[in-house]
């Protein structure tokens, strides 16, 4: 595809930003090399996956430690035990997502944001973008909300992006979900939360992590709320400049996660975890 039919690889054009998919791409590549992987890469997926909803909840400002999730067995009605409840079914569910994702991006959008919100009360608008006049619930976001006629539009844009695939680095594609779905807020509630599990599929369906030991969401976590709201800030502004910058932020979060599994990898060999 040409440039202007495919407008994700043409980001990957920005100064840095090569950059950064080569530095991702060479830290995967280490962590998949490690010997552990051969013959223990299931523990390592399910260590990544729950550090990884970990991190997405302490973004929501669910910031709780690790081995708090680990034994939490009840996630009942107390907001910071719903947002990471729901971080952990997401985190869950994505794997299951991924041969519609490619198909039917929409229809996996709504199934994550049903399974965010769990159990629905009655009167709950679950499983579908907001109508015009619905509120938002996203604290910790507080750019503009498009309306809902611009988040319908987008929505189908972004589809059609990803429906008709294209050349650009699964970095790039995945940095462009998570901060298109965090501007849009097209649900009434769990955004940030549906927008990095949409990142953790992309990174997976791409071929780039097919195991899912590279949680960005321990990244994203481990760099803070306000280095992630700043690069956020630089996808808003639709510059050169400021999406470069939110797609390095994003690399950046990969290598950390992989930094993370390849120190679960360690204390696997070590006899220790």
């Amino acid at each position: 595809m040409s440039s202007a039919s495919d407008p994700l690889a043409a980001l990957a054009g920005l100064p840095g930003v090569a950059d950064s998919v080569d530095s991702v791409r060479k830290a995967v590549d280490r962590v998949y090399g490690h010997r552990v992987m051969r013959r223990r890469s299931g523990e390592i997926t399910s260590e990544a996956a729950l550090r990884g909803a970990r991190g997405s909840a302490a973004l929501s400002g669910a910031d709780w430690a690790l081995e708090e999730v680990r034994r939490r067995t009840d996630f009942g009605a107390e907001p910071e035990a719903l947002t990471v409840g729901a971080a952990l079914r997401l985190t869950a569910e994505a794997g299951q997502l991924l041969s519609i994702w490619r198909q039917s991006p929409l229809r996996v959008l709504a199934r994550l944001h049903l399974v965010a919100v769990g159990s629905p009360a009655e009167g709950d608008v679950v499983g579908r973008p907001r109508l015009a006049g619905e509120p938002v619930a996203e604290p910790l976001v507080e750019a503009p909300l498009p309306g809902a006629d611009e988040v319908a539009g987008r929505l189908d844009g972004l589809s059609r992006i990803i429906i008709a695939g294209g050349s650009a680095p699964a970095l790039v594609t995945a940095a462009v979900v998570h901060g298109e779905l965090l501007a849009l807020r097209p649900f009434a509630s769990y955004n940030g939360l549906v927008a990095r599990a949409a990142e953790r599929i992309v990174l997976i369906n791409s071929g780039l992590d097919p195991k899912a030991i590279c949680p960005a969401e321990v990244g994203h976590a481990e760099q803070g709320t306000e280095a992630y709201l700043a690069a956020f800030e630089g996808y808003l502004s639709g510059t050169p400049e400021g999406l470069a910058a939110w797609i390095g932020h994003c690399g950046r979060a990969i290598e950390l996660g992989v930094r993370e599994s390849t120190a679960v990898c360690e204390a696997l060999q070590r006899g220790a975890a």
